[in-house]
């Protein structure tokens, strides 16, 4: 029975939601404040965290970022009553799983906890053999990255995929394995960012009985298990400097040797790898080790952003509307044009993901054939209604800072929100840059 801690300082909204959990057959424990949550996370394990923005003490990120850095592979769903997109963008950049609006929908946060815990369950996935769900879109991005995937999979070159979070880089790495010659052996993919310290080489290489305290049996690592196939690194990024070595040595030698033993252990699999950012940057800041990079990089993909993709979003739409009919018992055939104008406007900072999550609470919402307005978060509806047009006729000052914005906005997408690089990018100081997106009422 999966236990969770809810943080919410509403008594009263906090009772509702224990009662309902508990209805559901979830454990709960209730906090109120920021270091009440942060002392129950020291003395007991959860399975999930609930967690309300605004706290008397503080704010729901204080637990976030305590949880992504102890406990990285619990899932964490963020709760609110201010209608913020900026707030829901930066709890998903911050480790977040999902992003819910108060009054909460029972349906939908029963639906939330379900994938999260579902999603979370383990760092590591083993698929034998593997299969893959990559949609081909239709843009000339969609294309040339199927054109590179169909080029690469015959191969036994390692491969690194670079794209934002939830552009679907695990299934680029599924059809890659697919489409290769180690299709029938076994794929193993594991979440680096979910795993540190003795627990990473012990779940990459092995360990021996004995190895360190709790290793009461002998374990297989996923490079021995994964025999013959392909080992998938999800944020490879972020391996300590330790195991970065280990695994340099296992792809030069095609060695591996268990945590504690003496025994080396021959294999024989690929290894593809994927990064939210630029390992370039991470060499040069000296975190991530030159050699490595080079040894992983025989081959790079870049999957683009959705954002960049508007000719696929109908094609993702569809299909995703199409599997939540099948998971939910609806019959939901089409999202209405106030939807789509929506989805076209929309900035999708979750990519794929998000997407998946909105169609999937539209058509959990939606009792009729159509998807409305209705059914879509309101922070996400807002967000495209507060969104400032470009102004019409001859006001240079207002077509000047209209332009000003949008390059802004587009210089902190391509460096993901590091401000530093943003400014230097635009030659301004970061300074100027808070100015600038006070001014145009920027998330930051």
């Amino acid at each position: 029975m999966a236990k969770f801690l809810l943080v919410e300082d509403d008594l009263t909204f906090s009772l509702i939601l224990e009662g309902f959990l508990k209805n559901q057959g979830f454990k709960v424990d209730v906090a109120h404040r920021v270091k009440d949550g942060l002392k129950n996370m020291e003395n007991h394990t959860y399975q999930l965290l609930l967690l309300d923005y605004r706290l008397p003490d503080g704010t729901g990120f204080e637990l976030l970022e305590s949880v992504r850095d102890k406990h990285p592979q619990v899932p964490v769903i963020m709760m609110t009553s201010f209608r913020d997109i900026a707030t829901a963008v930066r709890a998903m950049r911050l480790g977040a799983f999902h992003y819910i609006t108060k009054p909460v929908n029972p349906d939908e946060l029963l639906m939330v906890v379900k994938e999260a815990l579902q999603h979370k369950e383990s760092p590591v996935s083993i698929a034998q053999p593997a299969t893959s769900t990559l949609i081909q879109g239709e843009s000339e991005e969609a294309q040339q990255l199927h054109e590179f995937i169909k080029l690469v999979a015959p191969t036994e070159m390692s491969v690194i995929i670079q794209g934002e979070s939830g552009t679907g880089k695990e299934y680029v790495a599924r059809t890659i394995h697919q489409l290769s010659k180690r299709a029938e052996a076994p794929f193993v993919a594991i979440d680096c960012g979910a795993i540190s310290g003795e627990i990473a080489n012990s779940e990459l290489f092995g360990h021996v009985k004995g190895a360190f305290t709790g290793a009461l049996n002998d374990k297989q690592g996923l490079f021995e298990a994964a025999q013959g196939g392909t080992v998938f690194l999800d944020e490879v990024g972020n391996l300590s400097y330790d195991i970065q070595m280990k695994l340099l040595r296992a792809l030069q030698e095609r060695v591996i040797q268990p945590l504690g033993g003496n025994k080396q252990i021959d294999i024989d699999v690929r290894v593809i790898t994927a990064t939210n950012d630029d390992l370039v940057n991470s060499v040069k800041n000296g975190s991530f080790r030159e050699d490595l990079y080079h040894r992983l990089n025989e081959f790079k993909i870049k999957v683009p952003a959705l954002r960049n993709r508007g000719q696929d979003l109908q094609v993702f739409t569809d299909h995703f509307i199409k599997s939540a009919n099948q998971e939910l018992g609806r019959n939901v055939q089409r999202i209405s044009s106030d939807v789509a104008a929506i989805f076209q406007r929309y900035n999708w900072p979750g990519n794929l993901r998000e997407l998946k999550n909105v169609v999937k609470r539209a058509v959990l919402l939606s009792p009729g054939e159509e998807a409305g307005k209705e059914a879509l978060p309101d922070e996400m509806v807002m967000a495209i209604y507060d969104m400032p047009t470009r102004p019409e006729g001859p006001d240079l000052k207002a077509l000047q800072e209209a332009n000003e914005r949008e390059l802004i906005l587009k210089t902190l997408q391509e460096v993901k929100y590091n401000k530093s690089k943003a400014a230097r990018l635009l030659n301004i100081d970061r300074k100027t840059l808070y100015l600038k997106l006070e001014k145009y009422e920027i998330a930051s």
